[in-house]
């Protein structure tokens, strides 16, 4: 009975698209071992965050001196893009007098965690594209390539930094803003962010893929993000509200850790979608993570191939990926979804 149930739901998923594409595309989440693609993007992210809100409270300090106050107010206008854990970095950054130390250690601190996050983003979306090792660019050009991208997506930071602030610092900052402009700022900010994905997808990856086949899991990533955003305002504003949130450095460190990874999941999902929907890899088999016994289907073989061709590490190399015979499967026939 149970096989029979698996057997209904397995070509159940592969006749319909709705139901095979959201499974494959989480097949490919896991054999690509996306969770750690995205650990290691966090980590880099920690460690350039701290650097960056140092590197911007000094900027503030010089750009603003005779203003301690306008520098307050734009300082927590950025802290404001981490809500759940806002209070705490508030009571971390300062905006303070501007110092010489200070600019050094964080444009230091920032450039070495930034040029990280960005190596091991390209790491992520060349192992979601399985791109042969030999063709992926040298240590030397992907970090020219990493940091171009760092410059120009900050100064698209600086445009979304300042629009969310119209929606999840205005009552941190004490003002009042009307529900429409509210609602816009959030619009052009995920119009942002999806852009901005639209240009780290096309330069971070090594393999020429058309801008076209982009698009989807740039809109993925760049909507995922304003709601992550989103939610994390709602989660303080009412599940939060009434308790006490100064817990320390344990919470503190907690709370950014948690959240840039829910950030980097959605990097990663994003880069995954595309892969599966510009390859076709689905339908897959329902049980083939599981076990041995399974009657592959053309998507399952397509991504094995790929998964081991993208381990040549040299253009005379040869890998050559063969399937024993099967026995024909009755769900061959209704891969018609795909």
């Amino acid at each position: 009975m149970s096989g029979r149930v698996v057997r209904s739901l397995d070509a159940f998923q592969r006749r319909h698209r709705w139901a095979g594409f959201p499974l494959a595309v989480v097949y490919k989440f896991a054999d690509d071992q996306g969770g750690y693609l995205a650990a290691l993007i966090t980590y880099y992210g920690f460690l350039s965050l701290f650097p960056l809100l140092l590197l911007l409270a000094t900027i503030l300090a010089f750009a603003l001196h005779g203003d301690p106050h306008l520098q307050a107010r734009l300082l927590d206008s950025a802290l404001a893009q981490f809500p759940v854990i806002s209070s705490q970095l508030r009571e971390n950054v300062h905006a303070n007098s501007g110092s010489g130390l200070a600019l050094v250690i964080g444009i230091v601190g920032a450039l070495y965690g930034c040029l990280g996050a960005a190596q091991a983003t390209q790491n992520a979306l060349n192992r979601a594209w399985a791109v042969p090792r030999n063709v992926r660019p040298n240590p030397i050009k992907s970090r020219l390539r990493s940091l171009l991208l760092v410059l120009v997506l900050g100064l698209g930071v600086l445009v979304t930094t300042g629009l969310s602030g119209l929606t999840t610092g205005a009552g941190a900052l004490g003002a009042s803003v009307a529900g429409g402009l509210r609602v816009g700022a959030i619009l052009i900010a995920a119009l942002a962010n999806i852009a901005l994905f639209m240009l780290a997808f096309r330069v971070l990856t090594a393999r020429e893929i058309p801008t076209r086949h982009l698009r989807l899991g740039a809109v993925v990533a760049g909507i995922g993000w304003q709601i992550v955003q989103l939610t994390g305002t709602y989660f303080v504003s009412h599940a939060l509200k009434g308790t006490r949130e100064s817990y320390g450095v344990f919470a503190l460190v907690l709370g950014l850790l948690a959240w840039i990874y829910v950030l980097a999941l959605v990097t990663v999902v994003a880069a995954e979608i595309n892969v599966v929907a510009q390859r076709r890899l689905w339908p897959r088999a329902l049980l083939t993570p599981f076990t041995d016994d399974v009657q592959l289907t053309s998507a399952d073989k397509r991504s094995y191939t790929a998964y081991a061709e993208s381990e040549r590490h040299k253009g005379f190399q040869t890998v050559d990926v063969d399937f024993q015979p099967e026995q024909p499967s009755p769900h061959d026939e209704e891969e018609t979804g795909a």
